[in-house]
């Protein structure tokens, strides 16, 4: 890394109000690499806590989301500097090589996170409790944008009148990264470019919100087709090996219902969900007030096991759980865990080679995980 790199590294850790004694800086003078690391020990691996802890200072920024046919709306969101401070975190190790190896690669890497998020704070779509999507079809039929439309007028009408759309948490997942990322580029970063880019990979196909995501994040399920295995995802890629309880805010993460019993239940396989921050996780219907913390975020998905498919009607199936029971759940599920180790995340575009994408697979296929999912 160039002298010029780190000095401009410094200056944009001090414009988010990072100070130095916040994090170490490491260099291999072999390799020219350089390791940006929190201070911390290297056994604490969680980002679940930014907001409590001492010295850290992360608090909220306010960003103005566009409508369709409506005003713009001021949105309180996680900060820049919350999710730099993950990114530096001990448990996992974000690489920027070679292009990448540039301030501005970072910086898109940061403010498109923060995107993706604001765009999944005030979310009310509708659940559609195992009953068929509804799209308005004005803008799309049956999950895909009508050639008529450009696509981002498509993709924000299902953020102005959210009341119009009934998807499953898996669709939803998809439309908030895919909305992120489009709006990124073209009305945040202004880049025609790089918006172009974007918009060749996702309407490469003709369907934007299918495989925006690599098939081998799915290689678990029993219906897995391994000829699938090396089709790699239009907007986003798999990161590996990821410690428990970290999270960097715009991970896309899967937290799998274990329970042989109740994981054929339609909707009930799993969790699709986006970190948000702040300790708290996607709520796409306003169930919970727009988020929910990781506990609950676990306890909901183990509690199927025991019949809980509705807090409230099924109150008194409930079983307590502690903070050995949540250590627990919070493992991979070959450890006895629910949280897969991997998190899914937005490629470095404009920085790094992107895989090609292929045609996608039949419609039968892609329908299958389409079906309404859980929360």
């Amino acid at each position: 890394m160039s002298t010029a790199i780190r000095a401009g590294m410094s200056r944009y850790l001090q414009e988010l109000r990072i100070p130095e004694t916040l994090y170490h800086v490491t260099a291999d003078m072999a390799s020219g690499h350089v390791t940006y690391t929190l201070a911390g020990a290297a056994s604490d691996r969680s980002t679940l806590d930014f907001q409590s802890r001492p010295g850290f200072d992360v608090d909220e920024e306010t960003l103005e989301l566009p409508r369709n046919g409506q005003s713009p709306v001021q949105v309180h969101t996680v900060s820049r500097k919350e999710i730099a401070l993950a990114l530096m975190q001990h448990g996992r190790l974000t690489v920027f090589k070679g292009a990448a190896c540039d301030l501005q690669a970072l910086k898109d890497q940061v403010a498109l996170r923060q995107n993706i998020v604001a765009w999944t704070e005030h979310l009310h779509w509708v659940w559609p409790n195992g009953g068929s999507a509804n799209w308005n079809t004005r803008y799309w039929r049956e999950g895909t944008p009508l050639k008529k439309r450009p696509l981002h007028e498509a993709l924000l009408d299902a953020f102005s009148r959210q009341d119009q759309y009934a998807i499953g948490c898996y669709t939803a997942t998809k439309l908030v990264i895919t909305q992120g990322v489009v709006d990124y580029y073209r009305r945040v970063r202004a880049n025609d470019s790089l918006s172009s880019l974007v918009l060749l990979r996702i309407q490469h196909d003709g369907d934007p919100l299918v495989h925006i995501e690599p098939a081998n994040m799915w290689d678990f399920e029993e219906d897995f087709d391994p000829s699938e295995r090396d089709r790699p995802g239009k907007l986003v890629k798999i990161q590996y090996g990821v410690a428990p309880r970290n999270f960097v805010p715009g991970d896309w993460v899967y937290i799998v219902n274990t329970d042989p019993n109740t994981h054929h239940k339609t909707g009930y396989e799993g969790s699709n969900a986006l970190y948000l921050g702040r300790d708290r996780f996607d709520d796409f219907y306003n169930d919970h007030d727009h988020a929910y913390s990781y506990e609950e975020k676990l306890g909901e998905v183990y509690q199927w096991r025991h019949g809980v498919f509705s807090r409230s009607r099924d109150a008194a199936k409930i079983q307590p759980l502690g903070p050995d029971d949540f250590q627990r759940l919070g493992r991979r599920p070959a450890q006895g865990g629910l949280v897969k180790g991997y998190r899914v995340v937005p490629y470095q575009f404009g920085y790094e080679v992107l895989p090609a994408i292929v045609p996608k697979a039949p419609a039968d296929k892609q329908a299958s995980r389409d079906q309404p999912a859980v929360l």
